[in-house]
């Protein structure tokens, strides 16, 4: 929730710092927070150091990224999009495997301390980003044609107004109301995907309870997970390329949405039952369609709202996005509390 809430924030740093030098800012926070957990004795101080500290530095390297990546790639930005994306996909698959070895090995205090340290390499890709090339700005007049008695009644004009004043045109660049009021496209999709954040990522938290719970065993209800991320790793450079022809040009809202709605029904699946081979079956459809929404979801952004909005785009669905995100799992499990643990109804 703190990183989806920092994103206007976010925005404001980047028109005044660029993207280079938040990333770095990010991954110095992301890294600090991370160790400092491994320091913690009690779970406030964790909601703040891994919580709080470490979800402003995830904001501050993740949106920045997607930013600087819009400006460098126009024609094949399907293409990019898609590929960075493959990222999540592979932290997807290894994380599991990683943490619980690191769990294993070192405990939680060494788990958190080590990958503190795995995060500090955020800032070498802040390093490597090539920054844009500023605007031009014309220089101010050599002659100053104001009379002086305007310009006294000019300076004392309230502050207070001033102050007013400034804090609406901050709230107008950075958190993109504008558009969420006047872009029918962008109000369209900020809505959407808020409500597709209440369910998204439910089956990436209780798929392997679920699995355990109908006398799976764990390693297998683990693999799962790993095959769904196998199946985002290698699916998504090939809809990179897909997605890059100029046939789908103008085109990727269409492919999206459909993703989307497969996505969502894909979920019925776990309906016929809880062996492995079904779950295997819904992990596979699931998996397939989660490859195309997050291939897609930024590049259809970056198509409905102009470049230099985006930023301030991105903020503001960050934050609807990231409260949906937060009540999603508990609204899943009070569902499944309701139902059972045998119901039809955990995913």
């Amino acid at each position: 929730m703190p990183g989806g809430s920092a994103g206007p924030f976010c925005s404001v740093l980047v028109g005044k710092l660029g993207c280079r030098a938040t990333v770095i800012l990010g991954g110095v926070l992301s890294g600090l927070g991370m160790a400092a957990s491994s320091f913690t004795h009690s779970i406030t101080e964790l909601y703040i150091t891994a919580g709080v500290i470490t979800g402003l530095g995830f904001c501050f390297s993740f949106q920045p990224a997607v930013t600087i990546l819009g400006h460098y790639f126009v024609r094949r930005r399907a293409f990019a999009n898609a590929m960075s994306s493959t990222g999540t996909a592979l932290g997807l698959c290894t994380l599991p495997f990683l943490g619980n070895y690191l769990h294993t090995e070192f405990g939680w205090r060494g788990s958190f301390l080590i990958l503190g340290a795995v995060l500090l390499n955020c800032c070498v890709c802040g390093a490597v980003m090539r920054p844009l090339q500023p605007k031009k700005h014309r220089g101010e007049p050599l002659i100053n044609h104001t009379p002086p008695q305007l310009e006294k009644e000019a300076k004392q004009r309230g502050r207070f107004r001033t102050i007013s004043r400034f804090l609406v045109a901050s709230l107008k660049e950075h958190m993109a109301f504008d558009q969420l009021c006047n872009n029918r496209r962008y109000c369209v999709f900020a809505i959407g995907i808020t409500f597709m954040m209440l369910g998204f990522v439910v089956p990436l938290v209780y798929l392997v309870p679920y699995a355990t719970a109908h006398s799976m065993e764990p390693s297998q209800a683990a693999l799962l997970l790993s095959i769904l991320g196998i199946v985002n790793i290698v699916v998504r450079p090939p809809f990179a390329i897909i997605f890059n022809m100029p046939w789908f040009k103008g085109r990727h809202i269409y492919a999206f949405a459909s993703a989307l709605l497969f996505n969502g029904l894909s979920n019925s699946i776990c309906c016929i039952g809880a062996g492995f081979p079904v779950l295997l079956g819904y992990v596979v459809m699931y998996g397939l369609s989660m490859s195309v929404v997050g291939s897609l979801m930024f590049t259809v952004l970056m198509d409905i709202v102009e470049m230099s909005r985006f930023p301030s785009a991105l903020g503001l669905l960050a934050v609807m996005e990231s409260i949906t995100l937060l009540i999603g799992p508990p609204l899943a499990g009070k569902v499944q509390s309701e139902h059972g643990v045998g119901g039809r109804f955990e995913l």
